[in-house]
């Protein structure tokens, strides 16, 4: 008896839809017209007897079934890409496609540093970069969207393979009437009322808080920026006093501000760098040679 097996264009379709949640936005992911990925998905549900996904006017609803068979999809597509990978990783270095995730303290004060080089020293990579939280960014790398990571740690990331990249020392940054003159910033004497932070969800604010080892602060400390240099406008203003890293004031962050910033004195007092990715990548040469190319250009 003949056995008739998904296509993987059919699981990519799938897949799409689960992410998007809508046959429009999954259709232009998969850069195909909606049609075609409603029928590529029908097909599916055809040869394998099952409705995985409940269609009204309104919603998009998996049923419990297809919730497993898109996540189990998820994994073969990843398998799948892997072979090209084995493929890749046997011929030039850095060569072909790869998709970098990089979090939004990272991505603006790094990336124009890094991207000429490696456009200059490896023109046959063509390096896909997406600016994503930690949380987003993790999951994309273990769900296959993505082949690496550009994160701060420590961060629970899952099972996972890394290259430390650098130490990153955090900076209390503020008026220079109201930091005093001390060279460094003890993290006691900062006012939690007056600290700003960024938002839940960037782990930025989590490596400040630990380094400053402070319970009260997390309860105290405002936690209202979307960014960096929307943080450093408000204490511009007047509105208080934050924690940079140093590579967003080697980037110049401050400059055309009246702002000073002195560094952190505390146990902890930074956040490591690092390039990290699936563990038993084919690609982890690849992976730790990027992170050096990434380390050099600090």
């Amino acid at each position: 008896m003949a056995t008739y097996l998904p296509t993987l264009k059919q699981l990519q379709y799938l897949v799409a839809l689960k992410d998007h949640g809508h046959f429009g936005r999954a259709a232009e992911a998969c850069f195909v017209t909606q049609s075609t990925l409603s029928a590529g998905i029908r097909e599916l549900e055809t040869l394998i007897g099952v409705v995985l996904v409940e269609r009204t006017r309104r919603v998009v609803r998996f049923t419990p079934l297809g919730e497993r068979i898109a996540d189990k999809a998820r994994r073969v597509l990843r398998e799948a890409e892997e072979l090209g990978d084995l493929a890749r990783a046997a011929g030039r270095p850095l060569s072909g496609d790869m998709r970098m995730s990089v979090i939004p303290t990272i991505a603006p004060f790094m990336l124009p540093r890094i991207l000429p080089r490696l456009r200059t020293d490896y023109p046959d990579l063509k390096l896909f970069l997406r600016e994503e939280p930690s949380g987003a960014a993790c999951e994309g790398l273990h769900n296959g969207r993505t082949d690496c990571v550009l994160l701060a740690l420590p961060y629970a990331c899952g099972e996972i393979s890394s290259a430390l990249l650098f130490e990153d020392r955090l900076f209390v940054a503020g008026p220079e009437a109201e930091l005093g003159s001390p060279p460094t910033i003890r993290a006691a004497d900062i006012d939690e009322t007056r600290l700003l932070l960024l938002e839940d969800g960037h782990c930025l604010k989590d490596h400040a808080l630990a380094a400053c080892n402070r319970p009260e602060m997390r309860a105290e400390a405002t936690m209202m920026g979307t960014s960096l240099h929307t943080i450093v406008q408000m204490v511009d203003n007047g509105l208080g006093v934050t924690m940079l890293p140093e590579m967003a004031l080697k980037a110049g962050i401050l400059d055309h501000t009246g702002l000073t910033a002195r560094p952190l004195e505390a146990d902890a007092p930074s956040r490591q760098i690092a390039l990290v990715w699936r563990r038993a990548s084919p690609r982890e040469k690849d992976f730790l040679l990027l992170a050096d190319v990434l380390a050099e250009a600090r």
